[in-house]
């Protein structure tokens, strides 16, 4: 049997030993990542010296250079080995961290189904039933009031807006008649226009002034009397 195997058949035993809890072994892995990230940065800086060493022994020492290389080659299979086993401790825990993550989320959303029944426990569904009917009704009840309140208020007065109306035009005319009635309207000219001065015209000039004034108080008296007749 082979020590690896000697070593997982040894550790059987130690099994009814409590399990590590996630935050310890993402801490351990943490930690043997940094390990080997600088015995990755010390095989880099050895790698680099043995090549120069061989580069130095290249032409004077033969042997030198080839020790050199050597070391080089071992130092590179343990960095490619590093490599390796630094992907594989990276993948495990980025699982442990999934596993822990999916852990803590299925917990909570255990505690948070047991809050829910809890909550539910003291509900009735019917009693609901019942409370949003009687919000709806006096929802409704409240809405009529406010298109009751909004709405203009109307008498019945039992009387015609015809009639009121033609009333109300037979007083408008009544006041406009007493108004016409007190107007007082100018007096006619009953003396004559005053003379012109006397000058020595043609004949013909001044007869048709005359004709021409005596057309003119006619048209006003006529005027006057219509007035006059409209008012009474």
């Amino acid at each position: 049997m082979s020590k690896l195997g000697k070593f997982f058949k040894g550790t059987r035993s130690s099994r009814t030993r409590a399990a590590p809890s996630p935050q310890e072994a993402l801490a351990r892995l943490r930690e043997t990542e940094e390990m080997l990230a600088k015995k990755q940065e010390y095989l880099e800086n050895r790698i680099q010296r043995e090549l120069a060493l061989a580069k130095k022994h290249g032409s004077q020492n033969k042997r030198a250079a080839l020790q050199a290389l050597k070391r080089k080659k071992r130092f590179e299979k343990q960095l490619t080995q590093i490599d390796g086993t630094l992907s594989t401790i990276e993948f495990q825990r980025e699982a442990l961290e999934n596993s822990h993550t999916n852990t803590e989320v299925l917990r909570n959303m255990g505690f948070a189904a047991k809050a829910m029944k809890a909550v539910h426990e003291n509900m009735d569904l019917n009693k609901i039933d019942d409370l949003m009917q009687d919000i709806t009704e006096q929802q409704d009840i409240a809405q009529e009031i406010s298109e009751a309140f909004s709405q203009r208020v109307q008498f019945a007065d039992g009387f015609d807006e015809d009639e009121l109306l033609a009333e109300l035009e037979e007083l408008e005319q009544e006041e406009l008649n007493k108004k016409m009635t007190n107007m007082k309207l100018p007096n006619v000219p009953s003396s004559s226009l005053p003379a012109q001065p006397s000058r020595k015209p043609s004949m013909p000039s001044t007869v048709h002034r005359s004709r021409a004034a005596s057309s003119r108080r006619t048209e006003d008296d006529d005027d006057f009397k219509q007035l006059a007749a409209w008012a009474t």
